[in-house]
């Protein structure tokens, strides 16, 4: 017992400024995000007694002020959550991500009224134990002085070959399987989600690199690296909130 005890204390002494600077702000974003789905939510249903539905391809949700709340609240959880991967590294930050599941299944229990059964409980109490395993073993992230060294792990082969899979994964959902099961499979919009959220991770992370060290004195928007990364972002970012929104209005 005092061996693993001593391990624990060192866990928590290997965690540096910028690691727990990282931590709190995902876990903020956690926050936000998690209550926006509840908030977009709200308002996507009462947009959808008056008008076409989000899940039919409607848009009527982009006239309700309530809607607007909620997409509000996930930009500032998303801000919050750029902001962490700019001092904490990936594998600290994305998985934290997973808290914000648990705020939206106990606020949708509060406010929605959606009844959460035991395996959701059970899959609650699996985020926060996996999530709080890689917050107490998270690694020291390297030093990345130009936006450049992670252009060049990015264009490596193996996540060169990862990201092509993705994009024809996603492709075929959007062209194929949407059309026919969109309405009546969840999976497909989430699918599509995920798989683009993938590869948002590198790009959202090198931006972050990219932001933290231009602030510090070191100019990184003069590299054209910065830019396609800031377009990656913004084109994941618009894919995922267009299919997110579908979901949740065929819900």
């Amino acid at each position: 017992m005092a061996m693993e005890s001593g391990s624990w204390k060192e866990s928590y002494k290997g965690m540096s400024a910028d690691n727990i600077k990282g931590l709190v702000l995902a876990l903020s974003s956690s926050v936000f995000i998690g209550a926006s789905f509840i908030v977009k939510k709200k308002g996507l249903k009462k947009a959808g007694a008056s008008g076409i539905r989000a899940g039919s391809g409607g848009y009527t949700y982009l006239y309700e002020p309530l809607w607007w709340v909620g997409m509000i609240t996930m930009i500032v959880g998303e801000i919050a959550n750029f902001a962490a991967y700019a001092f904490a590294p990936a594998i600290l930050v994305t998985p934290l991500g997973a808290l914000s599941i648990i705020i939206s299944a106990a606020l949708a229990h509060i406010i929605l009224r959606e009844k959460l059964h035991i395996f959701g409980i059970l899959g609650c109490v699996l985020c926060v134990v996996g999530s709080t395993t890689i917050v107490l073993h998270a690694p020291q992230e390297r030093e990345i002085e130009s936006v450049k060294e992670v252009w060049d792990l990015a264009t490596e082969p193996a996540f060169l070959f990862y990201a092509a899979l993705v994009i024809a994964a996603v492709f075929i959902l959007i062209f194929h399987f949407i059309p026919d099961y969109g309405q009546t499979h969840i999976m497909v919009s989430i699918g599509v989600c995920s798989l683009v959220g993938s590869l948002s991770v590198m790009s959202v992370k090198a931006l972050g690199i990219a932001l933290k060290l231009t602030l510090s004195g070191t100019n990184q928007l003069i590299y054209p690296q910065t830019w396609v990364f800031a377009f990656v972002v913004i084109t994941c970012v618009l894919t995922q909130m267009n299919y997110l929104n579908k979901l949740k209005g065929s819900m």
